[in-house]
């Protein structure tokens, strides 16, 4: 195995010249693994650029003996709350693997997880995802230790069927997030709306404001419900790919985040919230509307998004691997 492993070469991200070759390896393992959600330069350089990313320390690149990029990995680190996490990914080509690259990809993320638990005196939990039928990654990470503590759905709506119109409560409006100036607010919104969901981590206001920095980013589809007395009460945060949709011949747009503050629920507001983004993309040409929902949320989404139309069209498992 280190005969084989020593045909490749780990090293860090050299910068934009590095972006085509990570986009273009990431694809060709979706297409070959038979897994959705293309990637673009545009969509890599954001999310390198994302205030929680140290590009130099969490992004490592693995080439073969001819400098040809065969494998690439990243840890995510969102602000530590009684545990360090580490959120993992990692693309390698079907040529590569089987040869020794995983047993160094899976080292390097347990190492730089443990070494940030250790500076911030927290324990160290490795976590990463795949859907049930990635049957590549759930056998490496079967192998190396980790468990399945989540499930989750990825559900879909065709936006051709009728949209109900939504239903506000007496006295509170719908209309778009205005900037910077309310991204404070939006965040403390967000984070009183999930503080009771399953491995909840605060987002931090530097997040949220590199959102609107985005290619993908568009104003019109940053939605706020707010309340008589001014208060942001709940919001639908949608988004459309449309690099990617050129990539697939698709016309789908994304329920990125859908949410209602803690004493403002079953008011009707996630509904109309829903309704509106459904709407709104669907007013973008967009022909089919995604969302990703935890099976077991505890605030009915599922059935709310169920009670709209979607559908299920993935499953996937969250992994975690505790390091201490």
């Amino acid at each position: 195995m280190t005969a084989l492993l020593s045909t490749f070469k780990a090293r860090s991200y050299a910068g934009e010249v590095d972006l085509p070759a990570i986009a273009e390896l990431i694809n060709f393992c979706k297409t070959a693994d038979n897994q959705d959600g293309l990637v673009t330069v545009d969509e890599l350089r954001d999310d390198y650029a994302d205030p929680d990313f140290d590009v130099d320390r969490d992004l490592r690149l693995w080439t073969n003996a001819t400098g040809a990029l065969c494998a690439v990995a990243s840890c995510w680190f969102p602000e530590p709350a009684e545990v360090k996490n580490g959120y993992f990914g990692f693309s390698i080509h079907p040529s590569a693997r089987e040869q020794g690259i995983e047993e160094d990809i899976f080292s390097w993320a347990e190492a730089l997880v443990k070494d940030l638990a250790q500076a911030h005196q927290r324990p160290a939990r490795l976590r990463t995802g795949a859907r049930d039928d990635y049957a590549f990654r759930l056998n490496w990470l079967t192998r190396k230790g980790f468990t399945s503590d989540r499930t989750f759905y990825q559900m879909m709506r065709s936006l051709s069927e009728p949209i109900p119109q939504p239903q506000l409560p007496d006295g509170f409006t719908i209309r778009p997030l205005q900037g910077e100036a309310e991204v404070a607010a939006w965040v403390e919104m967000f984070n009183q709306s999930f503080i009771d969901h399953w491995n909840f981590t605060p987002l931090t206001v530097e997040s949220r404001a590199h959102w609107l920095t985005e290619t993908s980013y568009q104003p019109e589809l940053d939605l706020v419900a707010v309340a008589p007395d001014g208060t942001l009460a709940a919001f639908c945060y949608a988004i459309i790919h449309a690099e990617e949709n050129t990539l697939t011949g698709q016309l789908e747009g994304w329920i990125a985040d859908l949410g209602t503050r803690r004493g403002f629920r079953r008011m009707g507001l996630g509904r109309a919230m829903l309704l509106t983004g459904l709407h709104t993309l669907q007013a973008h040409g967009m022909n089919t509307a995604l969302l990703g929902v935890d099976s077991e949320n505890p605030s009915g989404a599922l059935a709310l998004y169920q009670s709209v139309g979607f559908q299920k069209r993935h499953t996937s498992f969250a992994f975690v691997k505790d390091l201490d």
